[in-house]
């Protein structure tokens, strides 16, 4: 294994929620590391702590991984030097396991002269009792992530036969899963949990095939979408082409809400839908259910640029560009010192006075979650001479942990779940605070039977697959390691 160091992304001014990684995998292509590269690079939103891509080169399994972003890990050297015609890829946002480069992905275990690497999306509920379990055993784990998991519970299965193992390993595992995985006999396989939390599609590509978390990946590559990935469907990839595998699945389904609301990129689709559409949709059914008079809405960007022009559309109040975001703020920055006031949430976004001064505006949001940042842009804004700030939230407020995957996994961390709309809308100095309801979000996806195909628990606090008490104990160590 090569391993490439640079800085750790610090994300010192970014309170938005983050999700764990990205994946994309090739099959029998001749550059199949460089297919990687750029799925990732395309994949990049949803991880940037680390990147990593293994290879089969004729039978043997090679890796590269290193701390930060896809083009500070890789370079042409780096890409030329990973040969082989299969290959999987990661970038990764940590929710279980240490930034550490010996929790970067893909991992890759050896057993019996045979070779597995495997990329995870996601987060195992029952990952900590399960490794407990393998420990007791006689299993040795190399990292503290709960995708290695997978892979102990694979290698003891294998005297099933492969396809055997695969579903053996993934029947005990509970929670939220998307994984590839590249063996050195040279498959490379997708599975997808009953619950379908996790995005990943397949895709073609001159007779060969790809998986992504997102169709922006394949579009990147310009290779075909076939179809998206079924809840608990296995997919194994081969010389001989396709096999789907298709395992017990609850009726409904548990899809991730905020795949559509903020982490996937504008230019990707699920269940058909357009993501930046569907994002438009929800500004246009927030200025449906929350009508306000103002001289302008506008977006703290990136995250709210859609959902603020739906908002525009619907209501006929012109949409401006109110903040402009620095994009070049480098992943290590000199701390100011403690005399340059706010200087944390102007470095990154700074308002155009003569558009804002003395106007009444509409903020649109995504997300409130710990409140901090939102707080202190309000009061800049004010500061500057805005007369009215309402701010409107394209979702509900965030009133319960996630143990799916993102980064919200205590209650605590939630300022929603503390306070009351009202008593939000005081602390944060707004003249008016309101959020899109529950059924405007889903119904507002277009899609067919949305209460039946989302995971809503953040939300609603009803958790489609169930964990114990130890799990917000687990995270909590976690994140305290960290």
């Amino acid at each position: 294994m090569k391993t490439s160091e640079t800085d750790i992304p610090e994300n010192m001014y970014d309170e938005k929620p983050r999700e764990e990684c990205g994946l994309f995998g090739a099959f029998g292509h001749p550059d199949a590391a460089k297919l990687c590269y750029f799925g990732l690079y395309a994949l990049q939103h949803r991880g940037q702590e680390s990147a990593g891509i293994a290879v089969n080169d004729r039978g043997t399994i090679d890796e590269y991984k290193g701390m930060g972003l896809v083009p500070d890990v890789f370079d042409m050297d780096v890409i030329d030097g990973l040969n082989g015609r299969c290959a999987i890829g990661h970038v990764r946002y940590s929710t279980t396991g240490s930034s550490v480069i010996a929790n970067a992905q893909p991992l890759v275990v050896r057993h019996r002269n045979r070779s597995y690497a495997v990329a995870h999306n996601g987060n195992l509920v029952n990952a900590h009792h399960l490794k407990t379990e393998l420990e007791e055993s006689g299993s040795i784990f190399q990292t503290t992530m709960d995708s290695e998991v997978f892979l102990h519970l694979f290698v003891r299965n294998i005297s099933l036969g492969f396809e055997g193992a695969l579903k053996a390993a993934a029947a005990r595992l509970k929670g939220a899963f998307s994984m590839v995985v590249l063996t050195s006999r040279g498959e490379l396989v997708g599975i997808k949990d009953p619950h379908g939390f996790r995005p990943l599609c397949l895709g073609r590509l001159n007779g060969t095939y790809v998986l992504a978390s997102e169709t922006c990946a394949l579009d990147l590559v310009q290779a075909e979408f076939v179809r998206e990935l079924d809840p608990g469907e296995i997919v194994i990839i081969s010389p001989d082409g396709v096999k789907s595998i298709h395992t017990k699945t609850p009726k409904k389904r548990s899809f991730c809400i905020f795949e559509f609301i903020y982490f996937a990129r504008p230019d990707s689709t699920f269940f058909g839908h357009n993501v930046y559409l569907t994002r438009k949709a929800h500004g246009r059914q927030l200025a449906k259910e929350s009508p306000v008079d103002a001289d302008l809405v506008m977006p703290f960007p990136d995250s709210g640029v859609y959902a603020a022009l739906g908002f525009s559309e619907a209501s006929g109040i012109p949409f401006e560009a109110g903040m402009i975001r620095n994009h070049y703020v480098g992943r290590t920055f000199i701390q100011p010192t403690q005399s340059m006031r706010d200087f944390s949430v102007r470095v990154k976004l700074n308002p155009i006075k003569e558009v804002l001064k003395g106007k009444d505006i509409i903020i649109i949001e995504d997300s409130i979650i710990r409140g901090t940042t939102v707080k202190t842009r309000v009061k800049s804004l004010r500061e500057l001479g805005v007369k009215q700030v309402h701010l409107h939230v394209s979702g509900p407020p965030h009133r319960f942990p996630c143990h799916y995957g993102i980064d919200f996994s205590t209650k605590g961390e939630l300022i929603a779940a503390a306070m009351s709309t009202k008593e939000l809308e005081k602390h944060l100095g707004l003249d008016s605070l309101r959020y899109l309801s529950l059924e405007g979000l889903l119904s507002s996806t277009g899609i067919e039977n949305p209460t039946d195909n989302f995971c809503k628990a953040c939300f609603d606090g009803c958790y489609p697959v169930q964990f114990d008490d130890d799990l917000t104990k687990h995270c909590m160590e976690i994140r305290h390691h960290d």
